[in-house]
């Protein structure tokens, strides 16, 4: 069952949504939405749960309860600068969406959601990204644009099964020659970095056709 209340200007939730009990999907996109309840909790089938372009400035450690999240958590577009940490334990998770927050740091409960696919985290204020970052073994893409990077973890090396990552528009001013060794990267997006790099490895990444400058 999907609770949709897509564009319905609600601001707050009714009471009434936490007793749908059997409910796989909620969609509160562009609602107005300021506050979660710790009620959401209760949602324990739900497998996709969209929070987007919303005013949401933190979240209930009752996220975590939701397990059974695997195809999507969409939080891009809000005023998050942090996660609680209980939101580790969503290790189905494949597709998490932070984009357009106040994120200056990466949450370490991301680096435990070990089954993600996708994660977006463009337009935000990261400086840097952790080490941890190569538990997401099955990450398959990267989506890094519009932050404050200057450098990448050389651990990013350890993501094998990385096939995008996107570097748009970030301060970047070295990166690692692991990049070089990533056997099913099929793009890499330097456009509006501060190219051209000195690091010959990158020609290797030209000839297999998989770097984009311009």
């Amino acid at each position: 069952m999907l609770l949709n209340y897509w564009k319905q200007p609600i601001e707050t939730v009714p009471v009434s949504i936490w007793d749908q009990r059997d409910a796989t999907g909620l969609i509160l996109a562009e609602t107005g939405l300021r506050e979660l309840p710790d009620a959401v909790g209760n949602l324990t089938r739900l497998s996709m749960l969209d929070l987007g372009h919303n005013a949401l400035t933190a979240l209930p450690a009752s996220l975590g309860e939701l397990v059974q999240l695997r195809d999507f958590l969409y939080l891009h577009d809000n005023q998050l600068s942090a996660l609680p940490a209980s939101l580790g334990r969503l290790g189905l998770l494949r597709y998490l969406n932070l984009g357009q927050n106040r994120f200056e740091e990466l949450p370490a409960c991301v680096c435990a959601m070990t089954g993600l696919v996708e994660l977006r985290l463009e337009k935000n204020r990261l400086t840097a990204l952790p080490a941890s970052l190569a538990a997401l073994t099955r990450l398959r893409e990267l989506h890094l644009r519009d932050n404050r990077l200057v450098e990448l973890p050389r651990s990013i090396g350890e993501l094998t099964d990385l096939r995008l990552l996107d570097l748009r528009g970030n301060p970047l001013r070295h990166l690692p020659e692991g990049l070089a060794r990533l056997p099913r990267l099929a793009k890499l997006d330097l456009r509006w970095t501060s190219p051209p790099f000195e690091a010959p490895w990158l020609a290797e990444l030209e000839e297999r056709g998989c770097l984009v400058y311009r």
